[in-house]
């Protein structure tokens, strides 16, 4: 978001609540003051098909961590996504680009943000492993909003998996009733 175009993106959203976080992203990353005391503290987020990211975070963007906000976004449009919006073939079991459990959509987007990190930083699955463990010993994320413990286990099993990916959305899929 930029001076130019914050009032159409807040005008432009969805539901008053992403106005009100993005509005407080934006406050925030001018150094000026939020809307309310207890503003979330966030760098970006996603409604439906659209993600938003803070401009210092894509200027200061730092290629050394586990962090990567903008998979992170780019990862809830897979469950947001309907396929018939692609042009994609929707049946009853496959209405959105991916089927990923509800309660397990963050736990899906930070397992997202950081295999794809964990891929960048190491070239072979031992090296994987060994940054994984860099990880598991250092500051996880989202421990507000997901079990750490099973993304751990879930990053373990794709650093170790020839499709990584696919062992990280099999985690995440609903469980067959």
């Amino acid at each position: 978001m930029t001076p130019d175009n914050i009032e159409p993106v807040l005008r432009a959203a969805t539901w008053l609540s992403t106005s009100w976080n993005l509005a407080n992203m934006y406050l925030l990353e001018r150094q000026a003051k939020p809307l309310s005391p207890d503003a979330p503290q966030i760098v970006g987020l996603s409604e439906e098909t659209t993600c938003y990211l803070g401009l210092d975070y894509l200027r200061n963007w730092r290629d050394d961590g586990f962090d990567d906000y903008l998979v992170h976004e780019a990862a809830h449009i897979f469950h947001n996504c309907k396929r018939t919006t692609l042009g994609l073939t929707e049946t009853r079991s496959r209405e959105f680009l991916l089927n990923i459990d509800f309660s397990k959509r963050e736990l899906f987007a930070y397992a997202c943000e950081a295999f794809s990190r964990l891929l960048v930083l190491a070239d072979s699955p031992k090296g994987r492993r060994a940054a994984l463990s860099k990880h598991a010993s250092g500051s996880l994320p989202g421990k507000d909003v997901m079990n750490q413990q099973e993304y751990l286990d879930i990053l373990a099993q794709a650093v170790n998996a020839k499709n990584g990916w696919k062992r990280i959305l099999q985690a995440c899929a609903p469980k067959p009733s």
